[in-house]
């Protein structure tokens, strides 16, 4: 793995294939007004929420409004070897959207149609610009819902191209547990489908699996069916402050290996805390704090929130406050999905260098622990929040952009964080994808043999390396 004081996982490769002319003649002939090559529709276009830098950005957006306009789209692309950017809201943070090697980007917002509800067989069929807000929106009226909640209203689409989670995972599983079928056009252009309504199926390779979590390398999803659930009859959250931060992630290892059925448990250290409290005016108290939602029937939720009430006394919880009404739920949960602000907020001008790993909840503890004091005794200011309930979480190191030590010093933290997790059988990423951030440590947990044979599945499904190349891993 290449040494972090290089800044390497920080300037990417940027090798820019020529778009030439006749394509975006073909294309603005094709697509006309749905097709932009103004700078800052591009520039919007050539970025995302990490922190990479002095990326150019792609040379024309297409606003695709059906799955032939995208398959039209990359078949032009194809004829003349210019990669395929699929863009959704542009969430993403680890560089996924970003043009390292030109070519189109392909806008996927206006493809934004609830096709189908099927409340019998608990089952929904959506485009891909469709948000996770407007989703549970169009089908509350069902009484159901779409629980994978990864904080940002991403588009269904690029959540199933990360392979995203959220809040919710500890119960609901990820986005690879949710997807059932999918549409995609291929790198050929050919329109392709997945998987079935069915619950299960032993039909051959499970390419819908494949497709999810693939980054936009393999094809661009058009057409997403996917798992849908019963409102729960009641709903109960909660907020527990603790003496430590080793306190709040035992009382929930505790509460996991109990088998308390709890559908949300967010880990929010005293830092984070502060930073919320003055970005969304809540006066919560300045300690390690976790944040807890209780789903099920009415006396079921009693009995979960009464047994993590008794864990969390035996590890110093205090101030165990309750929500229970949807708007006191809202407050509290807008608050922890607003950290990432709230904390780019505190140091105007910053930029957020992310962390995403993921261990066996029995080594949470240790992992989070040793990285929390390299952060303290780095000097760099950070925030903390965490899906405990599964082992996933996530700091973010915030580092003047125009300060090279400080970058320096915020990859050597990531590196040893990464490390560490890996070491304890865990993932250099829980949720937010490899995109470029972590390509080197992908080989160094999957293996070189892993990556190659990856290789060799994208170079069979692209031949010509046009979708989203230079993501994941290099060819």
């Amino acid at each position: 793995m290449n040494a972090p004081a290089d800044l390497a996982h920080l300037t990417p490769d940027v090798h820019q294939r020529a778009v030439p002319q006749a394509l975006l003649d073909a294309l603005a002939a094709r697509f006309g007004a749905q097709c932009s090559t103004a700078m800052a529709v591009r520039v919007q276009h050539g970025r995302d929420e990490s922190a990479f830098t002095a990326v150019p950005p792609p040379a024309a957006v297409v606003f695709a409004e059906s799955t032939q306009d995208v398959t039209d789209a990359v078949t032009l692309a194809g004829e003349y070897s210019v990669p395929v950017i699929p863009y959704g809201v542009g969430s993403s943070l680890e560089g996924h959207l970003l043009a390292v090697q030109g070519g189109i980007s392909i806008d996927l917002m206006r493809m934004n149609r609830v096709l189908s509800i099927n409340p019998e067989d608990l089952t929904v069929t959506v485009q891909p610009g469709v948000t996770r807000k407007q989703l549970n929106e169009e089908i509350k009226s069902t009484g159901l819902f779409f629980p994978i909640d990864p904080g940002a209203d991403a588009t269904i689409g690029g959540m199933s191209a990360t392979r995203a989670s959220g809040t919710n995972a500890v119960r609901y599983g990820t986005m690879r547990e949710n997807v059932l079928a999918l549409e995609v056009v291929t790198a050929s252009g050919e329109v392709i489908r997945t998987g079935t309504r069915a619950k299960k199926s032993s039909a051959g390779y499970d390419l819908t699996r494949l497709f999810v979590g693939s980054e936009g390398t393999l094809g661009v999803i058009t057409e997403i069916t996917l798992k849908i659930y019963p409102l729960p009859e009641a709903i109960s959250a909660a907020v527990c402050s603790f003496p430590s931060i080793e306190a709040a992630v035992r009382a929930t290892i505790q509460t996991i290996q109990l088998g308390v059925p709890i559908a949300r448990v967010e880990l929010i250290d005293q830092n984070t805390v502060r930073m919320v409290n003055a970005y969304a005016k809540l006066g919560l108290r300045e300690e390690p704090m976790l944040l807890m939602e209780f789903h099920g029937s009415p006396a079921g939720v009693k009995e979960q929130a009464e047994t993590v009430q008794e864990i969390a006394s035996e590890f110093g919880g205090k101030a165990f406050e309750w929500a229970t009404t949807p708007e006191e739920r809202t407050r509290l949960w807008t608050a922890r999905h607003n950290a990432y602000f709230a904390a780019i907020q505190s140091k105007p001008g910053c930029r957020a260098i992310s962390t995403d790993t993921c261990v066996p909840i029995s080594r949470l503890a240790d992992c989070l622990l040793d990285s929390v004091a390299e952060a303290d005794a780095s000097g760099i200011p950070y925030f903390l929040v965490g899906h405990v309930g599964d082992g996933n979480f996530h700091f973010g190191y915030l580092i003047d952009p125009e300060k090279p030590a400080e970058r320096e010093t915020a990859e050597a933290l990531n590196h040893k964080l990464v490390t560490r997790a890996l070491q304890l059988e865990g993932t250099c990423t829980g949720e937010h994808g490899v995109g470029l951030h972590k390509m080197d440590f992908l080989i160094t947990e999957a293996g070189v043999g892993a990556v190659d044979m990856m290789r060799t599945i994208k170079r069979a499904l692209d031949p010509k390396n046009i979708m989203n190349p230079g993501k994941i891993f290099s060819m």
